[in-house]
């Protein structure tokens, strides 16, 4: 056995592992799971899900049941964002901080249908699960809570479906017993999809509209195969991780590992719509505090780039002088835009939009300008396709 074989055979498989093999994927290890990158091209995947639809394997990200009457109190000690205002079948996207204030992940808290403030869950990533567990068990220990909130690894239980595009929930409303139409953005609900069991949520990773749909491990095939089959006729297709990745980085939306992780903090991140510093005590309040009375040293900002090179993750940013002023955390090609775009931390000076700056590509010097984010929003677009 060759030790690519090798190591591929270490890394843990998603229930629909066999199914993506099986349409001819191209599988590459991704946080510890061997997981799909593309059935064939990125570019038709990533235009599939901005015109009709795609249908991704997201089994790979971890589920936490947080529960018991200190439930709220230990959610509202973890994250940045406020969980007061939810509803249950309301959820919310977070930071999750050391007392630093660095980003031990970013998350989604739903407040599970139930008793109030009884019942949350928490979805991590992939690569982050143990490092998450973790930091959930101490932060519990250490506020007191042990008895009062119940905690559940359900990662190995959940296996994770999401339907994305504007023809998504055309296709779930002839199969889902919940009126999904009705389901406001981070809505949460447990119905059925084709009689199967289901928990859905109206979120996604993408900029489109669309939904997350959790189920048992053991249906995940049957959900999957109903889902492709439904939606053939809209243009649904499987959609690997490249193209998940070029969806995420036109709609500005983080990833952990590159664009923050824990030597970053939601301020300098441009998340600080998500960290509520006047809201009860949470891990990283006061240092946030302190950061955002001192100023911030460097901003996450966007770049464009002004000739037909392509960015990528690493790449030198430099001033109009040749002076290194930054580091790309996320580049590519935009298909949707048809230029280089790039994330990259820079000194608050040079990240006002407007600003020309440079990229060292093979150590030649592209043009690139500071542009307003997210690079691309769906409701301008439409607006644009359909005049």
């Amino acid at each position: 056995m060759s030790e690519d074989a090798e190591s591929r055979g270490a890394l843990s498989r998603t229930p629909l592992h066999g199914l993506h093999a099986a349409a001819g994927a191209r599988m590459a290890p991704f946080g510890g799971w061997d997981m799909p990158i593309h059935y064939g091209s990125i570019l038709e995947e990533h235009h599939a899900t901005r015109q009709a639809a795609g249908l991704f394997d997201l089994s790979h990200m971890g589920e936490f049941l947080v529960a018991g009457p200190g439930a709220f109190d230990l959610v509202s000690l973890l994250i940045t964002n406020d969980p007061a205002p939810l509803d249950p079948g309301q959820g919310l996207y977070s930071p999750m901080c050391r007392d630093d204030g660095t980003i031990v992940d970013d998350i989604i808290v739903y407040h599970l249908p139930g008793p109030p403030r009884t019942r949350y869950l928490l979805v991590v990533n992939a690569a982050n699960i143990a490092k998450d567990w973790a930091w959930v068990h101490a932060v519990r220990h250490e506020a007191g809570l042990d008895d009062k909130a119940w905690i559940e690894d359900q990662s190995d239980l959940t296996a994770l479906i999401a339907l994305q595009g504007p023809r998504a929930e055309e296709i779930l409303i002839p199969i889902t017993a919940e009126p999904v139409e009705s389901l406001g953005s981070f809505a949460y609900a447990e119905t059925t999809v084709g009689r199967i069991p289901v928990n859905i949520a109206r979120t996604g990773y993408t900029g489109e509209d669309g939904f997350e749909i959790f189920v048992a491990p053991e249906q995940a095939i049957t959900l999957w195969t109903l889902l492709l089959d439904r939606g053939k006729d809209a243009g649904l297709r499987p959609v690997g991780l490249g193209a998940r990745d070029t969806l995420r980085l036109e709609a500005r939306l983080a990833l952990y590992g590159n664009d923050i992780d824990d030597t970053t903090t939601p301020l300098e991140a441009g998340l600080a719509r998500w960290v509520k510093l006047d809201k009860p005590p949470f891990r990283g309040q006061d240092a946030l505090r302190r950061q955002k009375e001192s100023g911030l040293s460097r901003k996450l900002a966007g770049l464009a780039m002004e000739d037909r090179s392509v960015p990528r993750a690493h790449y030198a940013v430099t001033n109009p002088a040749g002076t290194e002023i930054g580091r790309i955390t996320s580049g590519g090609y935009s298909p949707t835009l048809g230029k280089g775009i790039a994330l990259a931390y820079l000194p608050p000076a040079q990240a006002a939009v407007g600003t020309p700056l440079q990229v060292m590509i093979r150590d030649q010097p592209h043009p690139a300008t500071v542009v307003k984010t997210p690079f691309y929003r769906r409701s301008s677009v439409a607006k644009e396709r359909d005049s």
